[in-house]
Order: structure tokens, then C-alpha cells, then sequence
């Protein structure tokens, strides 16, 4: 009789207690990390063999949320390398500031009964606060390190756009936004850049942010992509001396509200002519005609855009190969999406900490996405723009 055998039937000769599942799967559990530990050194456990390719070095605990209840799993250790078993798949940072956010809701006695089913869906069979203690410190430790490190070069773009997601404040229940901003610099290299909570229409709130970015290092700074809040333009000015880009998104789907449904496909094709022209001088001139030609039938369509060229038209002056990146804000829809996704699970925030912890740990992730795949603008195309001397750049609009 083999010892896996033996183990077996000891195992099973202690009935049906509450405890039997519990060890049974931390039997299998045992029994298939050897397999996998052994095929990685080439040999068994305590084996003398000169196929072995590494040592063991010992064991290291880990508890193991299962629907039966927690396993206590002893997962061998190597000299050189790593092992995880199989079937404990690592989580993912967001995972885990998702995990943290939840249960330290749950554990302050904030939770309703769909977070509570939330919880037991995923396994676990009990909180403790020390528990979700050690995991907010790991995570807040990782977020606060990438959020606080410094900027380095230029950064001739910057994306800026915001989230919104509801937080407990003096016992009530607000909307606050949670702002993203991304940069390219001169090597055509995107990454998050830093994220902030507040009222994003405030221009104390945008200059503070903006002004935060400034102290890692942030310069170099061309043109801002952002909603035409005037709050943000005027801290762009203060504090970056930018251009400042209206999305041209957002302000479609305000100037079609004017249009009324029957035409409003007519003049979201008779304002995009103005975006097809060459350069700057023939998007404006362009850009007053359709203006001049709606005044008598809309004229609070034709104000709007008076009121919005400089803003809208902006992208035009910077390389015709970056305009489709750079005239709104819709590079960062799918990070927004992520977020979104994220936070809708949790639904109130405690605190502001909370929704900086895992949006934090979701940019984490975008950034480290984007560090791996191919430049986003290409060295070429970036050069016209580069501070080097002799190069026109577009004027800072006021």
C-alpha cells in the first residue's frame, strides 16, 4: 500500500464530520502540488537523483477560501524560481482592491445584503479585520509608490477626463469625480500619470492636481485633451502654459442637442467639414461658414461654436498623424469603462482612500498593459513638436 493510499484511507475512516470536505480537499490539493513541484525539479520529494534540476527550500503557509471553508496549504518553496499551484489562480491587483474594498465595507458595517452575496459567491467563508488590514496595506503601499513616483522628460500630451462614483461624506451620500490623467512624452510612450477625487469643475480642485503633477516633474506639456470646463482651462494656463483641447466628442453632442432629431445627422456632417481641412487657418475658415450659414435658423448653435473654434479646432495645429488621438478624450473610454465597471460592484465608498485604492490599483494595471505594447506615436511624428530650437510651436491659447 502506497502512503498517498494510507493517508486515503485514514482521511476517510474519520467519517462524515464537518471536517471531512475540508480535508479532503486539502489532501487533493497536496497530492497535486507534489506532481507539479516534482515535475518541476525533476525529481520526488526527498529523491537522490542526478536528473534533479533544482532544490526545494522548504514550505510556506497560505489559506486557502474555499466554499467547504479554509485549507491550510503548505506550497513547497524552490531555490531558484517560483512555483503557484495551478489552481490557485494569483490575483490581480484590481482583484484585490476590489476584495479590500468590499469586505472593509462589509467589516464597518456598511455593507448591504448584495455585497454580502458577493463575498460568499467568491469563496470566502469569514473576515477578519486583520485580514483585510494586511491587504489594504500591501495594496495601499504598491498605489501610493506608482501614484507618488517621479515624472520624468517631456510630455508633449496630456489626456485628462473623470469618473464619477459615490462616497459617504459626514453621513451622506455624494457624487464625487475621480480624475485620470495620462501623458505621452517624447519617446511616444503612454502612461497614467496620476489620478485625484474632488469636484472636477473647480479650478482650485484642477490647479491643485495639476500643480501635484508639476512637483513629480511633469513639463513639456503641449496640449491638454480634456471637456471645455472653464475651471480646468484657466489652471492649464496657470500652471502648465498649454493649449488647451475641448473634446470634440462632448461638444458634438452638445451642439446636436440644438439641431433637433431630423437634421441632426445633417449638421454633425456639416460642422465635420471644418475637420477635414489641411491646417488651421482652413478649419476656421471653414468653421465660420457653417457657423454663418446655421445663425438664421440655429443660433444657439451658431453661438456655441462662436464661443467653442479656439477650444474645438485646437488638435489642428499639432501633426496631422496625431489628430485622430489627440481632438477628444476617447483614447481613455476603455480605462474609464474599467473603472466604471469596477466601482458600479462596490456602488457607496466609505471614503475618498477607498476609490484612490482601486482606481489606483486599475491604472496600475493600464499602465503596466501599456509599457509592453508598441509606442503609441511613432519618434518621427513627435519630432516637430520637440523643444528643440527653431521649431514653431502653436501658440497657448487664452
Amino acid at each position: 500500500m502506497t502512503e498517498q493510499e494510507t493517508a486515503l484511507r485514514e482521511l476517510l475512516a474519520k467519517g462524515t464530520d464537518a471536517t471531512f470536505l475540508r480535508e479532503m480537499i486539502g489532501f487533493a490539493a497536496e497530492r497535486l502540488m507534489e506532481l507539479e513541484v516534482g515535475g518541476m525539479t525533476g525529481a520526488a520529494h526527498g529523491e537522490r537523483s542526478p536528473d534533479r534540476l533544482v532544490q526545494r527550500n522548504g514550505y510556506r503557509q497560505r489559506d486557502w477560501e474555499t466554499r467547504a471553508g479554509t485549507v491550510e496549504l503548505r506550497i513547497p518553496k524552490l531555490r531558484r524560481g517560483s512555483y503557484f499551484p495551478c489552481f490557485l489562480e494569483p490575483r490581480r491587483t484590481t482583484e484585490k482592491a476590489l476584495v479590500a474594498v468590499i469586505q472593509e465595507a462589509y467589516v464597518h458595517g456598511v455593507s448591504t445584503r448584495a455585497v454580502d452575496d458577493l463575498v460568499q459567491a467568491m469563496g470566502a467563508s469569514g473576515i477578519s479585520k486583520s485580514q483585510v488590514s494586511r491587504l489594504c496595506t500591501e495594496l495601499d503601499e504598491r498605489v501610493g509608490a506608482f501614484l507618488s513616483r517621479p515624472i520624468e522628460g517631456e510630455w508633449p500630451y496630456l489626456w485628462l477626463d473623470a469618473t464619477y462614483v459615490r462616497v459617504r461624506q459626514a453621513g451622506r451620500i455624494v457624487s464625487v469625480a475621480a480624475t485620470i490623467a495620462v501623458g505621452v512624452n517624447s519617446d511616444g510612450r503612454r502612461e497614467v500619470l496620476g489620478t485625484a477625487t474632488g469636484a472636477s469643475e473647480a479650478e482650485t480642485f484642477w490647479t491643485d492636481f495639476l500643480r501635484s503633477l508639476a512637483r513629480r516633474g511633469l513639463r513639456g506639456v503641449k496640449l491638454v485633451i480634456a471637456d471645455g470646463h472653464e475651471g480646468l482651462k484657466a489652471a492649464v494656463r496657470r500652471v502648465l502654459h498649454a493649449t488647451s483641447q475641448r473634446c470634440r466628442v462632448h461638444f458634438m453632442r452638445n451642439a446636436l442637442a440644438h439641431a433637433g432629431k431630423g437634421h441632426r445627422r445633417l449638421v454633425s456632417a456639416w460642422i465635420g467639414t471644418a475637420f477635414a481641412e489641411a491646417d488651421t487657418e482652413g478649419a476656421k475658415r471653414q468653421w465660420r461658414t457653417v457657423a454663418d450659414q446655421l445663425r438664421p435658423r440655429v443660433p444657439k448653435l451658431a453661438a456655441l461654436m462662436d464661443a467653442a473654434e479656439e477650444d474645438v479646432l485646437a488638435f489642428m495645429a499639432f501633426p496631422r498623424e496625431h489628430r485622430a488621438k489627440i481632438h477628444s478624450t476617447n483614447p481613455l473610454e476603455r480605462v474609464n469603462g474599467e473603472i466604471k465597471r469596477r466601482t458600479d460592484v462596490v456602488g457607496i465608498f466609505p471614503n475618498e482612500a477607498h476609490v484612490t485604492r482601486l482606481v489606483g490599483a486599475i491604472l496600475l494595471e493600464q499602465n503596466d498593459e501599456w509599457a509592453v505594447q508598441r509606442r503609441y506615436m511613432s519618434l518621427e511624428t513627435l519630432a516637430p513638436i520637440s523643444d528643440a530650437p527653431n521649431v514653431s510651436l502653436p501658440a497657448v491659447a487664452h
